[in-house]
């Protein structure tokens, strides 16, 4: 379906010098099973948050940074937790990526230390004097309709951070499993494992395009001028044209190949108004185009629905609790049940 990889939080990248230990054994090594070679237990706790810092910060120059480090002592604690697991536990790409066995401890830091968050604030102790910090994925039509008030609804206490990561509903479960984010929108019903899931609504697009438009290249029986009409896609993973298409010719054809590529929900919903295609645009943002005559729906007994379900680590976290509620009670006023 829909939408790109960006990162925002809401509340410098460098060379290093870091290169993995000659005897460690990559992932395709190792074995299938990507698991480390000892005790998840006697692994060190600041070798473990300083992978999760190189991950999320990319370089281990920022990693060192954040954690008030040398990057040498950054890539030393790597160094040292590759020796322990036996395995390799980042590519060195820019921006560095945990290979599958490092995927393993990534999630290993983020459930301790959101465990150790809300145990303090549970207790009543300073802790880290930082707040919680929650990276989740959502797709960009939710993000641009009915996502962002669920912040606004989540307690200021215990204080959160939240980083959204903006990516297309049939993608964010990957994140999940990467360890990336901690909770997610996505189109599958499936839980990733170690997740729970709950349904949240479903997500309607209509098929719109502006006046003039329609009356130059849809005039005539659908199945025949749609697949000929240059349309507005929001980016290469956007099928929802392409299976519009399909649905109305029966699958014989797809949408045309004359398209124009606006990777923003508003952007996209723009485009459209302004006569570059005929889109399918979330209901939310079409009806006020259709009311102002800015649009018009060409195929009125059609449309999209895209199921759309909330999945997040299991972990009997406030945090994650509070934003689960929030998340909830949004979405069963702005989506369709």
């Amino acid at each position: 379906m829909r939408k790109t990889l960006v990162a925002a939080h809401v509340c410098s990248t460098a060379k290093d010098s870091y290169v993995p230990l000659g005897n460690v054994k990559s992932d395709a090594s190792a074995g299938a099973s990507a698991v480390p070679s000892v005790p998840v237990s006697e692994l060190p706790l600041d070798q473990v948050r300083t992978l999760l810092a190189v991950v999320d910060e990319g370089t281990f120059d920022a990693a060192a940074a954040v954690l008030h480090v040398t990057p040498s002592a950054v890539s030393q604690r790597v160094k040292a937790l590759e020796q322990r697991t036996g395995r390799v536990l980042l590519l060195r790409t820019k921006p560095v990526r945990p290979t599958e066995s490092g995927q393993v401890l990534v999630r290993l830091a983020r459930q301790v230390g959101l465990l150790e968050r809300d145990a303090h604030a549970e207790l009543g102790l300073s802790g880290t004097g930082r707040a919680t910090r929650l990276p989740v994925a959502v797709n960009a039509d939710s993000l641009a309709s009915w996502f962002l008030p669920v912040l606004s609804r989540v307690p200021a206490e215990p204080p959160v951070c939240f980083e959204l990561r903006r990516e297309d509903e049939g993608h964010t479960a990957a994140l999940l499993r990467e360890g990336t984010v901690m909770a997610a929108v996505t189109s599958s019903p499936e839980p990733v494992p170690g997740c729970s899931v709950r349904h949240l609504g479903r997500m309607r697009y209509l098929p719109v395009a502006h006046p003039e438009f329609a009356a130059r290249h849809l005039a005539g029986p659908l199945e025949d001028v749609l697949p000929e009409a240059p349309v507005v896609v929001f980016d290469r993973l956007d099928d929802i044209q392409d299976g519009f298409v399909r649905r109305i010719t029966g699958g014989r054809r797809g949408a045309s190949a004359d398209r124009h590529w606006i990777p923003t929900s508003e952007g996209y919903a723009d485009a459209v108004a302004a006569g570059l295609g005929w889109g399918m645009v979330p209901e939310a943002q079409a009806v006020p185009l259709l009311r102002a005559g800015r649009v018009t729906r060409f195929a009125p007994r059609h449309e999209v629905d895209v199921p759309l379900y909330w999945q997040q680590w299991k972990l009997d976290s406030p945090a994650l609790a509070a934003l689960a509620e929030a998340v909830t009670a949004t979405a069963a006023r702005a989506l369709r049940p």
